[in-house]
C-alpha cells in the first residue's frame, strides 16, 4: 500500500483547484498557469534579477510538478488524470519564456501585451493536445515525468514558435503604434 500524498502534493498537481475547473481542464489549468506567470511578473517588477528569476522559474517548477504528479498518481491509481494541470502550468511558463526579457524591459500598450500573450497559449494548447513526435512519446515517461515531460516539450516547441512571432509583433508596435492604441 502506497502512502497518502500530502496535500501540498494535491494542491501543486492540481494547479491549485484549476484542475477541477469542466469542462476542459487542460485548458483552464493553462489559464490559470498564465495567470499564476502574469502574478510572478508583477510581482517581481523593479528586481534586478527578475529576469534570471523568470528564466528559472518554468525549471523549478518542472520539478515541483514531476514531485507532486508523481505522489498523487500513486495515490489516485490512474496514470494521468485529467484534473493533474501542474503540467500544464510547467508547459505554459515554457512557452512564455520568449516574454521574459520584452516583459522586464520594455513598456507596452495592453492589447499589445494581449496579442503577446494569446500567441503562446493557443501554439502551447495547439502542441499539449496534437502531441507531435517527442511529445507524444515523453507520455510513456515513467510516473510523474510521465505525466509532464510532454507538456514541457510542448511549451518549448511553442516557445520555439512564439520566440519570432513575439519579435514580429514587438516591431510591429514601434513602427505602427498607432495600431496598438
Amino acid at each position: 500500500m502506497t502512502s497518502k500524498a500530502p496535500r501540498p502534493a494535491w494542491w501543486l498537481a492540481t494547479g491549485f483547484g484549476s484542475g477541477y475547473l469542466r469542462p476542459a481542464p487542460g485548458t483552464w489549468g493553462s489559464l490559470a498557469g498564465l495567470a499564476a506567470w502574469l502574478l510572478l511578473v508583477w510581482a517581481l517588477r523593479g528586481h534586478a534579477f527578475a529576469p534570471w528569476l523568470l528564466l528559472a522559474a518554468p525549471a523549478v517548477l518542472t520539478l515541483l510538478a514531476v514531485w507532486s504528479a508523481d505522489r498523487v498518481v500513486k495515490e489516485s491509481g490512474q496514470k494521468d488524470p485529467s484534473f493533474i494541470v501542474a503540467d500544464e502550468w510547467a508547459g505554459m511558463w515554457f512557452a512564455l519564456t520568449p516574454l521574459v526579457f520584452t516583459v522586464t524591459i520594455q513598456p507596452q500598450p495592453w492589447s499589445l501585451w494581449a496579442a503577446r500573450l494569446v500567441a503562446p497559449f493557443l501554439l502551447f494548447r495547439l502542441f499539449d493536445i496534437w502531441k507531435p513526435g517527442p511529445v507524444d512519446a515523453a507520455q510513456r515517461l515513467p510516473g510523474g515525468w510521465g505525466v509532464v515531460m510532454d507538456d514541457v516539450l510542448a511549451g518549448l516547441l511553442a516557445a520555439l514558435i512564439a520566440w519570432p512571432l513575439d519579435r514580429w509583433l514587438g516591431a510591429q508596435s514601434l513602427l505602427q503604434p498607432e495600431l496598438w492604441r
